[in-house]
């Protein structure tokens, strides 16, 4: 029995951490401020911590956040380095079954636009790793929105 006891108590202090939380709001807060001032950008920032650059906003209907949409898109991290990226003609899906920063950045365009989205972790994919991206990652997004259906 106090075998028992011994190694349950041994296995509730093992799983307590004495690393800190990283605060990814802050961290990705200031991580996207650096990534806007090194490339120059005029981004502006929305209500829920998202960033948006609208480089040319297009002419035809503006998506709403549960429209189908066909939008061209390069993925990369703050360095630089591409995680995802689509063909040239695009893909299509819902934008109520996409991260939060697309569902609320792809709305700042119209149709034949494109723009750049700076997404904190908490638009993202969280403070998780996620095939292939790790927790608390910033994510930009190079994307033009072909269509709206």
């Amino acid at each position: 029995m106090k075998k028992i006891l011994l190694v349950l108590v041994l296995a509730v202090f093992a799983s307590c951490s004495d690393d800190e939380k990283v605060d990814y709001v802050a961290k990705n807060e200031q991580e996207i401020k650096e990534y806007i001032e090194e490339n120059n950008l005029d981004a502006k920032r929305s209500a829920s911590g998202l960033y948006y650059v609208v480089e040319e906003e297009g002419t035809g209907f503006r998506p709403t956040a549960t429209s189908n949409v066909t939008v061209a898109y390069k993925g990369y991290f703050t360095d630089k380095e591409v995680f995802d990226e689509s063909e040239a003609e695009g893909i299509t899906f819902n934008l109520s079954q996409v991260i939060a920063g697309w569902t609320e950045g792809i709305t700042y365009l119209k149709e034949g636009g494109n723009g750049l989205l700076l997404v904190p972790a908490a638009l993202g994919y969280g403070n998780s790793d996620r095939r292939g991206i790790p927790g608390g990652s910033v994510l930009v997004f190079e994307v033009e929105l072909i269509a709206v259906e």
